[in-house]
């Protein structure tokens, strides 16, 4: 799990452009939406992008999505349990 969240953090600061940050910097439980890494709409496509493209998850219901991407925990939580690659 924690390779997984290694893994997530890195893909995150990849694809969101975010380079004067490093995986440390980000901590499991930090918020990414509001306070925290202050993610917006646009970052939570490319989230989906990732879960999609990298994990074989299609995220159908929005809602689910919020939960989902509260923090690094929640989402490798949700890799886990739900991955088809």
């Amino acid at each position: 799990m924690e390779n997984l969240k290694k893994e997530l953090k890195e893909k995150i600061i990849e694809a969101l452009n975010l380079e004067d940050l490093t995986p440390e910097d980000i901590k499991d439980d930090e918020l990414l939406f509001g306070e925290g890494l202050e993610l917006d709409s646009i970052d939570a496509l490319e989230l989906i992008i990732i879960l999609d493209k990298d994990y074989g998850i299609k995220l159908d219901d929005p809602k689910k999505g919020k939960k989902i991407f509260e923090s690094i925990e929640t989402m490798a939580n949700y890799i886990n349990e739900n991955r088809s690659k």
